[in-house]
């Protein structure tokens, strides 16, 4: 098989990630998985990508980073820091991981080259996200280049979701059949709750909001 024609997923068990594995799966003969354990207080999430990987026969491989922690203080990987209910005025807000993105295309791309894989898939969005800098297109665009210049190796990376709001992606859930399993067994929750999580953090309330907006259109036409 040329390995142009697979990809490697970065798959987190949440929403995005897991709408976009199933993307790769529709355009990608081969798909592979990657998955980090980085100190998030929502551990289950690595146990939710490596169970949804299982099932639909993807190779999935978690990786250790415990330098966020040691380095970064932000509320995903801090016992004692409170998630942000609102984004605040002019600032990050405190689930932002710095360099998370970064490190986890690196990861992958290393991965990817060993299995001689030239295709990434992320399920970073600019359209609806909470101001992370590494969720925009340009940063993708640059690192795709700083990859390659790294390795000299051809790498594209794929980012379905990049101009899609929350509403627009699970409507791509639906039309890619699995509307009812993105739904029920992903979490995007910060506080780790599966599912329609705990309804209170800006990814529960983004998540809610374009999901009763899909299913009322859907149900008007």
């Amino acid at each position: 098989m040329d390995m142009k024609e697979s990809a490697v997923v970065l798959l987190s068990g949440g929403q995005d990630s897991t709408t976009c594995l199933y993307w790769a799966k529709k355009h990608f003969k081969k798909v592979y998985a990657i998955g980090f354990r980085y100190g998030q207080k929502h551990q289950q999430e690595n146990e939710i990508a490596a169970q949804i990987a299982k099932e639909e026969g993807v190779p999935f491989q978690l990786c250790e980073l415990d330098l966020f922690k040691q380095f970064t203080h932000n509320s995903l990987t801090d016992e004692n820091m409170i998630v942000d209910t609102e984004k605040p005025e002019g600032a990050l807000p405190n689930t932002f991981v710095p360099g998370r993105n970064m490190l986890f295309l690196g990861y992958a791309a290393v991965y990817a080259y060993g299995l001689g894989v030239h295709n990434l898939v992320t399920g970073v969005g600019q359209a609806d996200f909470s101001g992370y800098p590494d969720c925009r297109n340009n940063f993708i665009k640059s690192m795709n280049a700083t990859l390659g210049l790294a390795m000299d190796y051809e790498f594209e990376i794929h980012t379905p979701l990049m101009w899609l709001n929350k509403e627009q992606t699970w409507e791509m859930a639906d039309q890619l059949g699995v509307l009812d399993k993105i739904r029920y067994r992903t979490m995007t929750c910060y506080n780790g709750i599966i599912a329609d999580g705990c309804g209170n953090c800006p990814a529960c309330k983004l998540r809610r909001e374009g999901l009763e907006k899909y299913l009322k259109r859907k149900a008007n036409k």
